[in-house]
């Protein structure tokens, strides 16, 4: 039979750290963040910013209810994907007025192979 003294589980006794803050029960957690960024498709990037920048991030993602960091992914993917399709819509125009100064009222599709 043991001797050790048993704690009761009561909410006090976790709070005050009767229970759960003995490090010979403590064990490491894996580190699962690499296949979690594989999975997701992330990669760490390191960046400087200005402090007023990275404030004013803070203050709308807590205002999004969402952390600054995955506010700044989402401002980045909407600001690279509206500027793709910019690019894509002046290259179009471009093609356009080519194919117009060669006489054509309308670019040609390519024929199918």
């Amino acid at each position: 039979m043991s001797n050790a003294k048993k704690i009761p589980g009561t909410v006090e006794a976790w709070e005050q750290g009767d229970l759960g803050e003995d490090e010979a029960h403590a064990v490491v957690a894996p580190d699962e963040s690499a296949a979690l960024d594989r999975a997701l498709g992330l990669q760490a990037v390191s960046i400087r910013l200005q402090k007023s920048l990275i404030s004013d991030f803070k203050f709308l993602a807590e205002e999004h209810g969402m952390g600054y960091q995955p506010l700044m992914r989402e401002a980045l993917r909407r600001f690279a994907e509206a500027e793709m399709k910019r690019l894509a819509v002046k290259y179009a125009n471009e093609r356009r007025r080519g194919a117009a100064a060669q006489g054509d009222s309308k670019p040609k599709r390519p024929k199918a192979a």
